[in-house]
């Protein structure tokens, strides 16, 4: 599913980029040269890019400018990677946030 826009009348078109073949999650999808993670999966329509460390529950893109951590992802072995803010490089690994054990306990401070 392509959902990127090829021309746009202020930024101009990308035929003329490089397409860069990255993975997600062992599946090869394709960037522009100069785009984010990010930026390349949300046209490729993929939403959830990561889950909630507790709960489980999806997360994905929310703000896009590197503020919220929402859009953490692990590239090539590297955990906590934000996908807003990081470039594609040609054969890089990407791979979703997963579940990680809380460090929270009940009847904790704060619960």
């Amino acid at each position: 599913m392509n959902q990127r826009i090829d021309h746009h009348p202020v930024l101009g078109s990308l035929g003329d980029r490089k397409q860069l073949p990255f993975y997600y999650n062992g599946s090869v999808y394709t960037a522009y040269e100069g785009e984010t993670i990010a930026g390349a999966l949300l046209a490729a329509g993929v939403r959830t890019l990561r889950v909630h460390e507790e709960k489980g529950t999806p997360r994905g893109i929310y703000c896009n400018i590197g503020h919220c951590y929402e859009c953490r992802v692990h590239v090539d072995g590297v955990p906590t990677v934000r996908a807003c803010m990081t470039l594609v490089q040609e054969g890089m690994q990407v791979n979703a946030g997963s579940l990680l054990p809380t460090p929270l306990k009940k009847g904790g401070h704060g619960a």
